[in-house]
């Protein structure tokens, strides 16, 4: 596994996490930030590489600042 694939599963993992702990569906906050919810889906998966606008979106659809969403330990 590459290293790019596995910052993208941390990343995806992470997104998942938080958005569990605040009891939110994938539905609603792919809603919330505007992003098809299959395109959500891969996104937690680790099956695509977000950009950091994507990511500061839903950053702030969670409520949480960008940096605490991209907290990984590689």
């Amino acid at each position: 596994m590459t290293d790019k694939k596995k910052v993208q599963i941390a990343i995806g993992k992470r997104i998942k996490m938080l958005r569990e702990n605040k009891n939110i569906s994938q539905q609603d906050i792919a809603g919330l930030c505007n992003i098809e919810k299959s395109n959500f889906s891969r996104l937690e998966a680790g099956n695509t590489n977000p950009t950091i606008y994507t990511l500061s979106i839903i950053a702030k659809h969670l409520n949480i600042p960008l940096s605490e969403l991209v907290d990984i330990k590689n």
